[in-house]
């Protein structure tokens, strides 16, 4: 059996099978070309995987790179902002090193301010010690020279008071004497002093018709009246000769009607009437120089035809500009012989009040005495009181230029300007050469100086003076140049 076996085993093992041979080969083929295709296999499988790993590398290496940029571009964004908070850091260092120093300074200028103000105290003090001294060695030396210049001033003063003394006196001897040689022949011709017209203005003044009329409620009534219709009538005065005669006629029906008016209304009426005049003057012709023409020509007319206007509308002119009408310095005693107190004098010398100015004093007597030498030349056909008539125009200037007092007073050039302005040319028509002569005087009182005295000119050095007899100057230049 085992013999069987062995020799059918040898059998099979040397038997040549073509098919098997086939297989064989086959199989050996297949096996072949199977490695064949493993390895070409293998070789694209290394291929891909090789492209495939260096895809993979220029991905990753691409990714690496926007890394990279995002890496950097975060360091950057790191290191900016690092720059920033270091920048904010050395900003809020140097920020507290400024304020640290800045307190350091603070405390060292303090420390330094009060040293200076210290020394400053110290300096203030040693000046303030050293100016007392030297004000009371100043003082000494002022009161010193001051008592010795004030000895020499009273002795000078009265040296001065002295020789005016003796010259005043001197000046009363010849007044005296030359009004006792003129007084027949000025009463023969009807002329008066200064003195007897400013006492005529104040004995009517004195009087006082008002008095009684207040007093009485029946005459107060009619004098109310009466004034309430004048005033307006003055007030609507216009330089047109038809309304000028109206107005006129209107205010003498006023005062003097078909029944007349008592006795005492009548005067009381004048004196509102004057007033009212006086009072437009010193507003109107102040203001403008022309509307004193048509209030003067109405003025003129009334006293044309009203008895005793002249005696009242002269003492309300005297009461409301003191003594330059006259013109005369008013005196230290009333026309009665009682002498004044402040207030009292200064109501007579026509101040308004406490409060008044010589300025506004000046102007308000100014446009009174335009008013005033617009009546004086004034062309009427009847005579009328001296005191308003041409004549009065001469005595007014030659008593101004005979009264150094008056000349003296910055009010004197401004009222002679007036005048001059008012009625220059007429006065030379009237006086001629004696006119020129006066004028002459009166010129060289306002450039050389009045009374011989070299310097001493009309209206003394103030700036209203100096201002107004410059104007002077210029008219009596504009009067003698048209002869």
């Amino acid at each position: 059996m085992l013999e069987d076996a062995v020799a059918s085993i040898r059998l099979h093992v040397n038997h040549h099978d073509p098919y098997e041979e086939w297989e064989k080969d086959t199989r050996q083929e297949a096996f072949r070309v199977a490695r064949q295709h493993q390895a070409q296999d293998r070789v694209q499988h290394r291929k891909e995987r090789k492209e495939a790993r260096a895809r993979a590398q220029q991905e990753l290496a691409a990714i690496h790179e926007q890394q990279l940029r995002e890496v950097q571009v975060q360091l950057s964004a790191l290191n900016v902002k690092k720059q920033q908070e270091e920048e904010v850091l050395r900003t809020q260092w140097k920020e507290r090193d400024r304020k640290l120093w800045e307190r350091i300074d603070a405390v060292i200028k303090m420390e330094e301010e009060k040293l200076r103000v210290k020394l400053e105290v110290e300096r203030k003090k040693r000046e303030e010690e050293e100016r007392v001294r030297k004000e009371a060695e100043e003082k000494k030396r002022q009161e010193e020279e001051r008592r010795c210049k004030e000895e020499a001033e009273k002795r000078k003063q009265k040296e001065k008071e002295e020789e005016e003394e003796r010259q005043q006196a001197e000046a009363e001897r010849l007044r005296n004497e030359r009004d006792r040689a003129e007084e027949q022949e000025r009463k023969a011709l009807g002329f008066t002093t200064a003195f007897e017209d400013w006492k005529r203005a104040r004995d009517t003044l004195k009087a006082r018709p008002m008095r009684a009329v207040k007093a009485d409620k029946a005459l107060k009534a009619i004098w109310s009246a009466g004034r309430r219709a004048i005033t307006p009538k003055i007030g609507q005065l216009t330089n047109d000769a038809e309304a000028i005669n109206k107005i006129s006629q209107q205010i003498v029906e006023i005062i003097r009607p078909l029944q007349p008016h008592p006795p005492p209304v009548y005067v009381a009426l004048l004196s509102s009437l004057a007033k009212a005049i006086l009072l437009q003057a010193e507003t109107e012709v102040t203001a403008e120089k022309r509307s004193a023409i048509p209030l003067a020509q109405v003025t003129t007319n009334l006293l044309c035809v009203l008895d005793n206007f002249a005696d009242v509308f002269w003492a309300k002119l005297c009461q409301r500009t003191g003594g330059w009408p006259v013109p005369l310095v008013v005196p230290s005693n009333d026309s009665d012989g009682t002498a004044f107190n402040e207030d009292g004098r200064r109501k007579a010398l026509g101040y308004r009040g406490e409060d008044e100015s010589l300025a506004e004093y000046s102007s308000r007597v100014t446009g009174m005495m335009r008013v005033y030498f617009h009546i004086l030349v004034a062309r009427v056909n009847q005579p009328l009181d001296p005191v308003v008539r041409l004549p009065r125009y001469w005595t007014f200037v030659s008593r101004m230029l005979k009264d150094p007092q008056l000349l003296d007073s910055s009010v004197a050039p401004q009222v002679l300007h007036a005048a001059l302005d008012v009625g220059g040319l007429l006065a030379r028509e009237v006086w001629g050469q004696q006119w020129v002569r006066l004028l002459s005087l009166l010129y060289d009182g306002v450039t050389v100086g009045y009374h011989g005295l070299q310097g001493r000119l009309i209206g003394g050095p103030s700036p209203e003076g100096v201002a107004a007899r410059m104007r002077v100057q210029l008219e009596i230049e504009r009067i003698m140049s048209a002869l």
